[in-house]
């Protein structure tokens, strides 16, 4: 990657403004679009054996390769203080509860991998990781790993190791690899599309 060139797809589609106050402009809208495809994504649900397949870690980490670790880190940690504050943005709210009642839940843990998932898949894509479906590839199933380890750890500590992997995990398998596939493809075929310095 030329060192003239974008570090993200964002910076790409909307280059960072010299002014502060433009800077924090973008910075807040970026962040709240994210926020909001994040509960979008939480509520939609894709038809699949052997469970319905969910969108939300797919958008957590195009996030990540989308925005850059900063952006992306802040985004995910805007998304999880509007949910500590009872806004009905994670899956299953507000039947399931609300607020941090939800957050400190079975699933509390899986919203943390959220935020480290989207930092390192964020700090990948600006070093140009995000260019190439191979290397975005090992990024992308790296990030799933962080997000079902520490979803698993924090499930395990209330229901124990095998009920964990059961629940959590097995009935997702085959899922994961095909966002962790779509998100692959995805990216670098964006970057293709994407203007081009000369």
């Amino acid at each position: 990657m030329r060192a003239d060139q974008p570090s993200t797809i964002v910076a790409a589609l909307w280059p960072q403004a010299t002014a502060a106050s433009a800077r924090l402009a973008r910075f807040a809208a970026l962040a709240i679009a994210g926020t909001i495809a994040l509960t979008l994504s939480a509520r939609a649900q894709i038809p699949f054996y052997p469970v319905p397949l969910t969108l939300q870690t797919l958008v957590v980490l195009m996030l990540g390769a989308a925005y850059g670790g900063r952006l992306a880190a802040a985004t995910v940690a805007l998304y999880l203080v509007e949910g500590a504050l009872g806004l009905p943005v994670f899956a299953g709210t507000p039947e399931k509860g609300i607020g941090l009642a939800y957050m400190m839940g079975p699933t509390g843990g899986f919203l943390v991998g959220f935020l480290v998932a989207a930092a390192f898949v964020g700090f990948c894509a600006e070093r140009g990781w995000d260019r190439s479906v191979l290397k975005l590839l090992g990024v992308m199933a790296i990030g799933h790993a962080i997000i079902f380890a520490f979803g698993l750890g924090w499930l395990a500590a209330i229901i124990g190791w095998s009920k964990a992997w059961i629940g959590g995990a097995e009935p997702f398998v085959i899922a994961t690899l095909v966002k962790t596939l779509l998100a692959a493809a995805i990216v670098p075929a964006l970057w293709r599309v994407l203007p081009r310095k000369s």
